[in-house]
């Protein structure tokens, strides 16, 4: 069991909310990184203020970043979201809600709070099996920045500091993100995925979000606890 401090990335997604639960269980004392940034599903943070609570996170900070300002994904301009895609399409290529260096400005910002606090180890949710086709997903990637993280900070080059980027989910599919999760004991009713919701946070239900969403609770041969919440089941 560890006593070191963790950054973890939150979203309030499945994958975000199950690496947080890893990192709980393995005896960090965790520091909860969100953001809003422009988001046409900044409801999500109300699913990262949960999930952080109930890990009980040292600190959740949740930072504004201006992203909408420059554009380029269906996510934070009015671009049209890909809704109804074949389950064998999502993945094949970097579809419209990809959000141009998303990945790198957040673990930067991650990287900046973990040596503020002495935190040598970032936990982020990334995913290459059921997942969108984001470039910055992907293990060479995470590589190349925590090989980049360590010659960039003051307490890196001094020696006081290791940075170390965990990826424990990288080569899951969604069921076994899922399946992991159950085994400790996360309640995916807090969670929210769906990229395009109602007014009232209600899932689309055909975005890639929420295909990739249902898929893995259907191959997890469990129902979406979200949905039996929402259903009042």
């Amino acid at each position: 069991m560890s006593s070191s401090k963790a950054v973890v990335l939150c979203s309030g997604g499945i994958d975000s909310t199950t690496v947080m639960a890893i990192a709980y269980h393995q005896g960090y004392d965790l520091y909860s990184l969100s953001f809003r940034y422009g988001q046409r599903h900044a409801i999500e943070l109300e699913a990262a203020a949960q999930v952080s609570a109930r890990y009980h996170a040292r600190q959740h900070l949740v930072l504004d970043l201006p992203l909408a300002h420059i554009g380029g994904s269906a996510l934070t301009t009015s671009l049209s979201i890909p809704k109804g895609r074949a389950y064998s399409a999502i993945g094949t290529d970097i579809p419209p809600t990809y959000v141009p260096a998303r990945n790198t400005i957040f673990l930067s910002f991650a990287l900046a709070w973990a040596e503020v606090i002495g935190a040598q180890d970032i936990f982020i949710g990334a995913n290459a099996v059921d997942y969108s086709g984001y470039p910055d997903c992907r293990e060479e990637y995470l590589a190349a920045f925590e090989h980049m993280a360590n010659h960039a900070l003051k307490a890196t080059v001094e020696g006081s500091l290791r940075i170390h980027i965990r990826a424990p989910l990288l080569n899951l599919s969604k069921a076994q993100i899922i399946a992991t999760g159950i085994s400790y004991g996360v309640d995916y009713a807090l969670t929210h995925s769906c990229y395009d919701p109602l007014p009232d946070g209600v899932p689309c239900g055909r975005c890639d979000s929420c295909i990739l969403r249902a898929k893995g609770f259907q191959e997890a041969g469990i129902p979406d606890p979200a949905l039996v919440k929402r259903s009042g089941v």
